[in-house]
């Protein structure tokens, strides 16, 4: 038995109100970002959180939050995040926006 363990069950896709879209999204962002950034927390990994990214003027980067800003990070990559414009597909792309439009 865990006690004292501070570590939140995970909230399914129907829990979080996301549409198939965003479900769809939240699979990309599970396997391909979530090893570097926090979707919801505030705290930092290797890579900044993305909590209430779209909710800020400006991201991590000092980029606009917005979605053109996002895909040309998530494409061609920067600073220390890779780039991903040859894994993803533009629709997986679009997905993953949806999702991170959630957090």
């Amino acid at each position: 038995m865990l006690t004292g363990c501070d570590v939140e069950r995970r909230k399914s896709d129907a829990e979080l109100g996301l549409n198939p879209q965003q479900a769809s999204g939240r699979r990309v962002f599970d396997y391909y970002c979530a090893r570097c950034h926090e979707p919801y927390s505030s705290k930092d990994l290797q890579g900044p959180s993305l909590q209430h990214m779209f909710k800020k003027q400006y991201l991590p980067s000092g980029l606009p939050a917005n979605d053109d800003r996002v895909t040309e990070v998530v494409q061609y990559g920067k600073t220390h995040m890779p780039a991903f414009g040859n894994v993803l597909t533009p629709q997986q792309i679009k997905d993953l926006l949806a999702y991170l439009h959630t957090l």
